[in-house]
């Protein structure tokens, strides 16, 4: 064999051997697209602790997931909010490997009260302490929808959630520390923001926020992600930051977030949506926790 020929056999091989490796490595991580690989910005966070796939057909599972529905004194969500949180297979459920938490508009009566919506606010049965948090979603569309994937400390006094039922609420918000990792407000399409709350900083006049315009927030999937460290913390869609969290001074007020978090997910009605809405989906591909 010429010196010619070897070269071009040694180079064949090499891209067979390429081409292997890279078919097992697409492999390795499920439920990543084409495209869409883990942000790994910080080594430390490179072990996945819990996640969900959303690969079941139907009910959601409920070794995972806590269905609120209780509705706070008054007999509404706060902000004047005009939906039933549900625990029907209709407003969220499993299939294709993805989650869809719907948003709809129908009568339907609960508590004794009665609204003209109903959508889903997930708890999670998993709470944590720093790591880095991902999230593969698209976002319900129409003018006064208001989706959320965040977080609230499990030691939240909130009659209802899931974490208070176990006995572990002590603290009223906001003192008790909010984390939204994302925020969608049908009437500003395509914007999607993330905030802190906290007793230095709550409610509609939140200070620690930031946010950006994406492309189709509600037709393409996008990854959301939240590294949270005890120094800060770290929000961004795509790989593109658009928020960090980091006060000078860490107390009570301005960080308490230095203990256990869980997940909500949820999709909250305005009263002004808009009057032709029917129903939107919030889908979710996945959420991860890697620490």
């Amino acid at each position: 064999m010429t010196i010619k020929a070897k070269v071009y056999t040694l180079m064949f091989t090499g891209l067979i051997f390429l081409t292997i490796f890279m078919f097992h490595e697409s492999k390795s991580t499920p439920g990543i697209s084409e495209g869409t690989k883990p942000i790994c910005s910080n080594a430390k966070f490179d072990t996945l602790i819990w996640s969900d796939e959303f690969d079941g057909d139907g009910p959601l599972d409920e070794e995972k997931w806590f269905h609120q529905t209780q509705l706070p004194p008054g007999g509404s969500w706060w902000g004047g909010l005009v939906q039933h949180y549900t625990n029907r297979v209709s407003n969220s459920y499993q299939r294709g490997g993805y989650l869809n938490l719907v948003a709809k508009k129908e009568t339907f009566e609960d508590q004794g009260e009665i609204k003209q919506y109903t959508a889903a606010r997930l708890n999670s049965k998993f709470a944590f302490t720093y790591g880095r948090i991902e999230v593969r979603a698209k976002l319900p569309t129409g003018i006064g929808t208001w989706p959320a994937i965040w977080m609230l400390n499990k030691n939240i006094d909130e009659d209802g959630a899931y974490w208070d039922n176990q006995g572990y609420g002590t603290t009223k918000w906001p003192n008790c520390g909010e984390i939204d990792i994302l925020e969608h407000w049908g009437k500003n399409q395509d914007y999607v923001s993330s905030a802190v709350h906290n007793g230095s900083s709550y409610g509609y006049k939140v200070k620690n926020v930031g946010g950006q315009k994406i492309d189709s927030a509600s037709n393409k999937f996008h990854l959301y992600t939240l590294e949270w460290t005890k120094e800060k913390m770290v929000f961004s869609i795509d790989g593109v930051e658009h928020f960090q969290y980091n006060p000078t001074i860490k107390n009570s007020k301005t960080w308490p977030y230095d203990s256990d978090y869980y997940f909500l997910l949820n999709i909250a009605i305005e009263p002004d949506i808009d009057s032709n809405f029917v129903a939107s989906p919030m889908v979710v591909d996945y959420i991860r926790v890697y620490q």
